[in-house]
């Protein structure tokens, strides 16, 4: 039983070097120690506020990217719509141009036609006129 109750002078001692290593550990270590903990937690809350800074701009940066996106689809369809506009107007241009050339022609064919019928009708008149005086 001796062994499981240690002594009185043994209490005293271990509590005196309890002491002594307590107040040694309270003038040289705690300060350091509390200071570096301090340090470090508030090094952790500062990356953890520079994360949620950086979070949110890059939250703010995407909404802006789909609205440059968005826009940009915008843009597009306005300039594939007027390409569009623009190709038909120019075709119907071509065509009525187009209309107007074969108009032309077709006005000057008939003209050289009826010309050339006309010179061809005066010409047998004369043939006729000149076969009936020999």
């Amino acid at each position: 039983m001796d062994l499981l109750t240690p002594g009185f002078g043994l209490l005293i001692w271990t509590l005196l070097a309890f002491v002594i290593v307590l107040y040694i550990l309270g003038k040289f270590a705690w300060k350091p120690i509390l200071s570096s903990l301090n340090q470090r937690e508030k090094t952790i809350a500062d990356s953890l506020e520079t994360a949620q800074t950086v979070k949110a701009e890059m939250a703010q940066l995407k909404n802006e990217n789909e609205q440059l996106m968005a826009k940009a689809r915008e843009e597009r369809a306005v300039m594939l719509k007027e390409a569009r506009e623009i190709k038909d107007r120019i075709i119907n241009e071509a065509k009525e141009q187009a209309k107007v050339e074969a108009n032309k022609i077709i006005t000057e064919a008939q003209q050289q036609i009826n010309a050339q019928k006309m010179a061809a009708l005066t010409e047998v008149k004369n043939q006729l006129v000149s076969w009936l005086l020999k």
